[in-house]
């Protein structure tokens, strides 16, 4: 199955999220979990993913279906309508959030923890970050026509591009004597990384065909969709990313550095998930498609979701198996460097472990939605994550909540998706849940965590034993998933 989508696009793929780990691993050593540390997590992270919850997933949603078959000169002309559509309103957005970030509400909101005394230094810092969102807007449009035109080279080494550049600036920023000087040397930075994305997008994009002309070509025109094709994929695709960004918000309430220490742990489970997880749903799309289109009745139908669930899964339970006993020591490998203090890494540890737990309920999550995408159903699942989120708002902003307490919220409410999700799939769902395959990773996951417990944790070994150490106990639910279903067997022969 994953080899199907390329050995050097996975390679890619694998590239970024690791570069992209490097980078806040330098970000850690630069900053630590200071007030400029929140800082420049929202700096960073903010355009990037306004844009992911606006457009990135929503144009993907839209556009490549409305691409497919179609002459290059009609896909170059719907990409010029979006285009055109997406910096207006980028624009429009950037100068009312620079406005709203001079006047000191939007700041208060997303880093509530700042000192007063940094809190005009995070408005500077998110005039920046407005600046930067058209340029990101424009990234996610030319990467959605790379992803249609198959050139995943072009699509995943901009990631490469991006955290390269950030690199150098968090770098220099380190450096600086004062906040401005650092936030300035970050904003360069930033947009320096935008530009050179853009530029890479550009060279890769296909050269701009002839528009089509009335009479025998007039057909190929392709009209914009309508408001609620877009409505639906936009909630759809951002929903589930406004999830932790508000759970992050939330913690940043614990004052300052604790913005920066809940993004440290976060990226802990952010790997696997990607990488393991939504990388199983995605490389499984067109076998689920298929199946749906003969029917979730028909058993040998029903095969390939199964694989799905079974390999989403227990890869799941392996990489909360691996975090659970190794988190002290990733946390220490990634950011126990420079400037980050021995406090910190423990509480990053203590967060990525409680966190690791959510893997389970969002890989069954991210194959379940795969199956509904096919049947053409998304608007269940963006009322599900909306009334996730609004879950997340009530038990968590009840009162001010540590990471760790956070975490485990985020929990509970990727739980109530991934049932949600289930049961709107119907009566087909239980036929299609390999609950023999799901039980044996699951049992090993809960037998290591007795095991960490008895025995007092593995916070106190050395860093390669603890990562050694981390490793057999995925490869032990791994094995277990091989010993006990044969579904997982098949899905890694495909």
């Amino acid at each position: 199955m994953l080899l199907k989508a390329g050995v050097l696009s996975l390679a890619l793929l694998l590239a970024s999220r690791l570069l992209g780990l490097g980078r806040e691993s330098v970000q850690a050593a630069a900053l630590g979990t200071s007030g400029l540390a929140d800082v420049a997590v929202l700096m960073l992270t903010l355009p990037d993913w306004l844009t992911g919850v606006a457009a990135s997933g929503a144009l993907a949603y839209v556009l490549v279906p409305a691409w497919a078959g179609r002459e290059p000169a009609a896909v170059a002309g719907l990409q010029r309508q979006v285009a055109r559509v997406l910096m207006a309103l980028g624009v429009g957005t950037a100068l009312l959030w620079a406005l709203l970030a001079l006047q000191g509400p939007l700041v208060s909101v997303l880093a509530a923890g700042l000192p007063a005394d940094l809190g005009p230094v995070a408005a500077q810092a998110l005039v920046w970050s407005a600046i930067a969102f058209p340029l990101a807007l424009l990234a996610a449009l030319w990467g959605t026509r790379l992803q249609h035109e198959r050139d995943f080279v072009g699509l995943y080494a901009a990631n490469l591009v991006v955290n390269g550049a950030l690199i150098v600036a968090l770098l220099v920023a380190g450096q600086a004597l004062a906040a401005r000087d650092a936030v300035v040397a970050l904003g360069a930075g930033l947009l320096g990384a935008m530009a050179l994305r853009l530029l890479w997008q550009a060279w890769r994009l296909p050269a701009r065909p002839l528009a089509p002309v009335a009479g025998a070509n007039a057909t190929a025109v392709i009209p914009l969709p309508v408001v609620s094709v877009w409505t639906w994929a936009v909630l759809s695709a951002g929903l589930p990313l406004a999830l932790p960004f508000l759970a992050r918000s939330l913690a940043s309430q614990g004052g300052e550095g604790a913005l920066a220490t809940f993004n440290y742990a976060w990226k802990l489970v952010e790997l696997p998930l990607v990488l393991a997880i939504q990388l199983v749903a995605t490389l499984a799309f067109p076998a689920v498609a298929r199946a749906v289109t003969q029917g979730l009745h028909d058993p040998a139908a029903r095969e390939p979701v199964r694989i799905a669930f079974a390999l989403a899964f227990a890869l799941a339970c392996a990489c909360a198996a691996g975090l659970l006993v190794g988190a002290d020591a990733l946390a220490r490998l990634l950011f126990g460097w420079g400037r980050m203090p021995e406090s910190a890494l423990v509480q990053v540890a203590q967060w990525g472990r409680v966190a690791a737990m959510g893997l389970l309920p969002q890989a069954v999550a991210a194959v379940a939605l795969t199956v509904l995408a096919s049947q053409g159903r998304m608007r269940p699942a963006a009322s599900l994550y909306g009334a996730a989120l609004l879950a997340l708002l009530g038990l968590a902003a009840a009162e001010p909540r540590d990471g760790a307490a956070l975490m485990a919220v985020l929990n509970a409410v990727y739980m109530f998706v991934a049932l949600g999700l289930l049961i709107t799939l119907g009566t087909g769902a239980a036929r299609c849940l390999p609950v023999r395959a799901m039980v044996w990773p699951l049992g090993a996951l809960l037998g290591v965590a007795a095991l960490l417990r008895a025995t007092g944790g593995a916070g106190g070994l050395p860093m390669v034993a603890g990562l050694a150490l981390a490793v057999l106990a995925a490869l032990a639910v791994l094995a277990a998933a091989w010993h006990g279903a044969g579904a997982m067997r098949r899905a890694l022969r495909r």
